[in-house]
């Protein structure tokens, strides 16, 4: 298999990891774009304007917000949603051509994305959950981390017992106590999905084995 190009032989991954703030998500992510080559990032869209060193089409895709709500009623985005005033989106163009070249795509995001990506009949994917030990815990990485006033603190909690809420929009949960130990279940659980049968080129398989 390994003498063939990835998209001959099946179609790219799409790993959706999502957790409530301060679970260890991002650190995550970065762990497993190290751990395989072949999974990247999809770009997204962006109404915010570019900061120093952000290249157009290469950390996002920046458009206006007229342009971001014509894509939004063509129906353009996996998901998409409003922080902080800015329009955030992942378009679904990016992700199927990274796939149909073979490419894993990666998809950071909050529960609220992978909701909107759920409601999507026609999309397959790995949707994993990342979780703290336990509610203190998430409180105490919070506050060590210092970023976040009490208040802040108090406003992502109530909306983290919300997002584990929805627990059953995911195939994978991971409990973050040990970041080792969470990274090579995650590094598993892509490993693992790489290999079902489903995920082969059904004309790759007959070719291969039955010409």
């Amino acid at each position: 298999m390994s003498s063939n190009p990835l998209w001959e032989v099946r179609r790219g991954l799409l790993v959706a990891v999502a957790a409530p703030s301060g679970a260890g998500k991002t650190t995550l992510c970065v762990r497993m774009t190290e751990r395989f080559k072949n999974l990247r990032y999809a770009i997204s869209c962006t109404t915010r304007p570019p900061r120093e060193g952000e290249v157009d089409g290469e950390h996002y895709h920046f458009v206006s917000q007229t342009r971001f709500k014509e894509m939004v009623d063509q129906g353009a985005f996996l998901e998409w949603a409003v922080v902080h005033g800015n329009f955030y989106g992942t378009p679904h163009a990016e992700v199927k051509a990274m796939r149909d070249q073979g490419g894993d795509v990666l998809l950071d995001l909050d529960v609220q994305g992978v909701a909107s990506i759920r409601r999507l009949e026609r999309v397959d994917g790995v949707f994993c959950l990342i979780l703290p030990p336990s509610q203190e815990a998430l409180r105490q990485r919070l506050v060590t981390r210092g970023k976040d006033t009490e208040d802040e603190i108090e406003r992502r909690m109530t909306i983290a017992v919300k997002e584990i809420a929805q627990v059953d929009l995911f195939d994978y949960v991971i409990v973050n106590d040990d970041l080792d130990d969470a990274t090579r279940q995650l590094e598993s659980i892509i490993r693992a999905e790489h290999t079902r049968r489903e995920r082969l080129r059904k004309d790759w398989f007959r070719t291969t084995f039955f010409p």
